[in-house]
């Protein structure tokens, strides 16, 4: 059976000008058809088509998926939107096919897209109207739909697909991401369409890095990674790029790495300040642990940290995450580093991440040596040392996540961060630490949003390890 869109579209005619179109990119090679209408154009400058664009095309042409880790501003979109627009027109291959476009959180900024494909024409062809609604298009009588990443689900069912184009893929929010797996697996099980999905990395463990380090769909996509160098002398001014290398996230946008982007708590130009070599290490240093306890597909991360009252400071000392973690391993780790590790003697205190697993803290306690008290008999001391504004005196001190505590451990982590007398130092080794920090992003109730901040397991457990050190102690 027809499906109704491609009936409409037999029955369309088209207009002259699109008639006009359509023969002068009939036959044309992809370097011919730019020509025809027009090449691209970026603040108002005209570029050709570069040579890692000319392997993008190759790629599109040779390969049934194409999976594309980009720098921002390399014009990988514009030359995907050309590529389709050429497929369309060079030939009637396409005609009564369907191409799927999916970018943008709302219908209106995936309608951008659609717009933008239109637009490649109007230069040349500025009286070209083509049929067209809110996020469709007809083009030489296939059927373009933009999907915003809200209505990914939509896309099942559908047949006589060609292409599906998902744009910055990496920035969906995890259900659509969860969504756009089980669409993918779908169409790769049951249709012929091509899959090309582009996007700058963002977040570690996210859509993108699952693809790149096969743990889903291995051996599926061709995978490409065009880091900024692609672009400069070509698409990029030289002189832009080098001052875009002293920003923090640099990294992310333009060299390809998971890091998250600017957050919307911390200070940039105070961590930066932050950022300190760890050197002459002593071990009779006050040193403190905490560790946040990863949850299902969670790491678990472990800071250590060190009050140096010779230099005045709070030093981390180690800030690492362990994925897979098992919780007897973990114990064991956390053992070692408190009975045997030279590196950290003197650990004081103990505090663990005990809002969901009580058991860790308890069992932690119990090899530790600490006298035997029931959960409830911690939860009732806990509340008590709180109203009378007490620390506990234990070496294992479970910490109770909640909106109150998140708040106050935040702010006092702030505090330390910001600090002008520069009391914090954290080696630029501890790299996950330190795009965290400089990610982390927060709700409006004021909460730490795990969907949208890098590493947050380890930024947890600084936020608790920060929270044995008092400022006043500190001169």
């Amino acid at each position: 059976m027809i499906p109704v869109y491609q009936k409409i579209l037999s029955l369309s005619p088209k207009s002259n000008e699109e008639q006009r179109l359509i023969r002068d990119c009939q036959g044309k090679t992809f370097l011919e058809f730019n020509n025809v209408i027009g090449l691209p154009r970026k603040n108002d400058k005209e570029y050709g088509i570069f040579d890692y664009e000319i392997d993008i095309l190759k790629a599109f042409r040779n390969h049934q998926h194409v999976w594309i880790k980009k720098a921002r501003g390399l014009g990988v979109t514009e030359i995907t939107l050309r590529f389709l627009a050429w497929e369309c027109l060079s030939t009637n291959r396409l005609q009564n096919k369907s191409i799927f476009i999916v970018s943008g959180t709302r219908e209106e900024f995936a309608n951008l897209l659609k717009e933008r494909l239109a637009d490649l024409f109007q230069r040349k062809y500025p009286d070209l109207r083509l049929e067209s609604k809110y996020t469709e298009l007809t083009l030489n009588k296939t059927w373009i739909k933009v999907f915003p990443t809200q209505q990914v689900k939509d896309l099942r069912g559908h047949v006589d697909v060609a292409y599906i184009f998902i744009d910055e893929a990496d920035f969906f929010e995890k259900i659509e991401q969860e969504e756009l797996e089980a669409v993918i697996t779908a169409y790769e099980e049951k249709s012929n369409a091509k899959i090309i999905m582009v996007s700058t990395p963002w977040l570690p463990d996210g859509l993108f890095q699952k693809i790149e380090t096969d743990q889903i769909f291995k051996n599926t996509f061709h995978k490409m990674f065009l880091d900024y160098t692609k672009g400069l002398d070509r698409i990029y001014d030289n002189d832009f790029i080098m001052r875009k290398m002293n920003e923090p996230f640099f990294a992310a946008e333009y060299n390809l790495q998971y890091a998250g982007r600017i957050g919307n708590i911390f200070s940039q130009s105070a961590i930066n300040r932050c950022v300190q070599p760890l050197t002459d290490l002593r071990p009779i240093t006050e040193k403190y642990m905490a560790a946040d306890i990863g949850y299902s597909s969670s790491k678990f991360g472990i800071v250590i940290a060190e009050r140096e009252p010779k230099l005045g400071k709070v030093r981390i000392l180690l800030a690492e995450e362990i994925k897979d973690a098992e919780e007897p391993e973990m114990i064991e780790r956390l053992l070692e580093y408190y009975r045997n590790d030279d590196r950290f003697r003197n650990i004081r205190g103990i505090a663990i991440d005990a809002t969901n697993k009580s058991q860790f803290a308890m069992q932690l306690r119990e090899r530790i040596g600490e006298p035997y008290l029931s959960w409830k008999k911690i939860l009732d001391k806990l509340a008590e040392y709180k109203k009378k504004g007490w620390s506990p005196n234990w070496k294992v001190v479970p910490i109770i996540f909640n909106t109150e505590s998140k708040s106050i451990m935040t702010g006092h982590a702030r505090q330390w961060i910001e600090s002008p007398e520069q009391i914090l130092a954290i080696d630029p080794k501890f790299n996950e630490l330190l795009t965290a920090i400089r990610a982390a992003q927060f709700d409006e109730r004021g909460q730490l949003d795990k969907g949208k901040t890098p590493h947050d397991d380890i930024l947890e457990a600084f936020f608790m390890v920060m929270s044995f050190f008092k400022l006043e102690v500190i001169e």
